[in-house]
């Protein structure tokens, strides 16, 4: 799920007004139902906070599937880089298909397999087979602008799933609002500072892939602006805050390799002792920070870790007092958006400003237009709340998590164990 992204520098700004947005579109948006030309309603009150785990407002979108016509092609990135495209992606969308009424020739799913050459062959396989709208997880910003410039070139409107995709005039995003999973890191951060009684904390960042990444900066913005009170990334070593806080460095993980930012770790810690409190963009750069504490002996609840992904093993640091927590992002609601505006686009619906609800566009002088994003809601998950959340949802096997953790843990924050 994660921030094992591959693509240029982003910026995320938050919600505008829906006449900028559908601006962007080439159309006129209400937060009303809107028509397509079938005659068919959005329904009304359509918006991000309309998904949940039951995908109950899917049957609501079947006027709209019966009124439009062609393919909806999807295509997933990899196998690789994470299991969610298998796990969760793939079987979440088509139950989001299914229940919004499309029949099996309707819409088509596919994995690039990480080749950018398959990924652009399987949107052309798409377009070929009468695709009217693709939405895709472009592998990296170069594949994405050809598949948008392929669509753009037969009419075919573009949904970029989970990164961004910066050409064209018709192209759309649906992802969750990476600033907010940055400020829910910062936040959980100061959190757990205090109520780890971290005294004058020196604090080291080990960022994500922000060489290669938008999200990784996106991330780094919003837990900067929380921590420091700028946007700046990498932040500069020195920066204190008026809570007694001080940054002794901050890197970049290229690539969000693990383990190099477990090396990076390793060597600053070594050289900086002092180090007290870490910010971590994502589970698995925590976890290879953590390693590295046990490995130096350290406790639980001495030093801080943070996180995203709601990953197993970062649920297994939360548990046992080495992760402060972690951000969950549910596929399920990010997979229902997909579905949802790619119906409304292929019945020829304008989609309401509640769910087209701000904006994405390139950073750092990266080249590439605003495009109009659905953003969703991210959820801080620690000990408190991880039984409702990744549990209930069945992200995380509990017999899984209490295995590695035991049951005696499990059962003191009330998880299942089994």
């Amino acid at each position: 799920m994660a921030p094992h992204r591959i693509r240029r520098a982003a910026q995320w700004s938050a919600a505008l007004a829906a006449g900028a947005v559908a601006a962007a579109c080439g159309g006129s948006s209400s937060p009303s139902s809107s028509s397509s030309g079938g005659g068919a309603t959005v329904p009304s009150g359509l918006s991000v906070s309309s998904f949940d785990s039951s995908f109950s407002v899917m049957s609501q979108l079947s006027g709209l599937t019966s009124a439009g016509h062609g393919l909806v092609g999807v295509i997933l990135p990899d196998t690789t880089s994470s299991t969610r495209y298998v796990n969760f992606d793939a079987p979440y969308l088509t139950e989001a298909f299914q229940k919004a009424g499309y029949s099996s020739s309707d819409f088509k799913i596919d994995n690039a397999q990480g080749s950018d050459a398959t990924e652009l062959s399987l949107a052309q396989a798409d377009i070929t087979a009468g695709a009217v709208v693709l939405v895709f997880d472009p592998l990296d910003s170069n594949v994405g602008s050809q598949i948008q410039q392929l669509a753009a070139s037969h009419g075919v409107k573009v949904i970029s799933y989970d990164r961004a995709t910066f050409t064209g005039t018709n192209t759309y995003y649906v992802s969750f609002d990476n600033v907010q999973v940055g400020k829910l890191i910062g936040q959980g951060f100061q959190s757990c500072v205090s109520a780890w009684s971290i005294s004058s904390p020196k604090i080291f960042e080990l960022d994500g892939g922000e060489d290669t990444d938008p999200n990784a900066i996106s991330f780094a913005q919003g837990y900067n602006t929380v921590l420091w009170g700028n946007t700046t990334t990498p932040e500069n070593a020195g920066t204190t805050n008026s809570m007694g806080y001080t940054l002794v460095g901050d890197q970049i993980t290229p690539g969000w390799v693990n383990a190099t930012g477990g090396t990076i770790f390793q060597q600053q810690f070594t050289a900086h002792p002092e180090i007290n409190a870490t910010v971590e963009a994502n589970d698995g750069l925590a976890n290879a920070v953590v390693t590295d504490l046990k490995n130096a002996g350290v406790g639980a609840k001495k030093i801080p870790t943070t996180g995203q992904d709601a990953t197993l093993q970062g649920m297994e640091n939360i548990l046992q007092g080495y992760q402060c927590g972690s951000v969950y992002k549910a596929i399920y609601l990010e997979t229902q958006d997909a579905v949802a505006l790619a119906t409304i686009l292929r019945a020829g619906a304008t989609p309401p400003s509640a769910l087209v609800n701000g904006t994405t566009k390139p950073a750092n002088g990266a080249s590439g237009n605003e495009q109009p994003a659905s953003l969703l809601t991210p959820k801080w998950v620690d000990t408190s709340n991880m039984a409702s959340t990744v549990i209930a949802d069945k992200f995380i096997s509990a017999s899984a998590l209490c295995q590695a953790v035991t049951a005696a843990v499990c059962q003191q924050y009330n998880i299942p164990t089994s």
